[in-house]
């Protein structure tokens, strides 16, 4: 069931993502094509916060045209560490460090057309910071009851 790649067209580059056209031989034998987007992971994390609440977040989402609630996540920067980027993303978008972080799980939630990964950590025992946000971000923090959450 493997597919073997024959030849890789960059069909576009961005800021964030690329997309690609591959050509592929199949597992048996025959040629079909394979397009995805090639992203360079994110990280995310779960903050707990003094309360006791969950950290979630409320952002508008370009992409489908409403605001989400969220966990805090980002775009792993280049040379960056997936633990590292959900650190600071904690801080920027909530105002908040973690001094206990453990590392969850990993996901990779659009199989079909994108590479991305996306590392999964609780952040524990956090302290409040300032937000800092990106020029273009505007989040909400919504303390929510781990049952609400779920």
């Amino acid at each position: 069931m493997i597919e073997k790649k024959i030849k890789t067209i960059e069909t576009f580059q961005g800021d964030l993502l690329n997309l690609r056209k591959d050509t592929v031989e199949l597992s048996n034998g025959q040629n079909s094509t394979r397009e995805w987007i090639k992203h360079p992971g994110a990280a995310c994390c779960v903050p707990i916060l003094p309360n006791s609440k969950i950290g979630l977040i409320k952002q508008f989402r370009y992409a489908i045209g409403k605001e989400m609630i969220e966990l805090p996540a980002g775009k792993i920067n280049r040379n960056e560490k997936p633990i590292d980027c959900a650190k600071r993303e904690l801080d920027e978008e909530i105002g908040y460090e973690s001094h206990k972080v453990t590392f969850i799980t990993e996901i990779h939630p659009a199989i079909g057309f994108c590479n991305e990964k996306i590392s999964i950590y609780l952040a524990e025992k956090l302290i409040k910071t300032k937000t800092k946000l990106d020029s273009d971000e505007f989040v909400e923090l919504i303390p929510t009851t781990m049952e609400n959450a779920i």
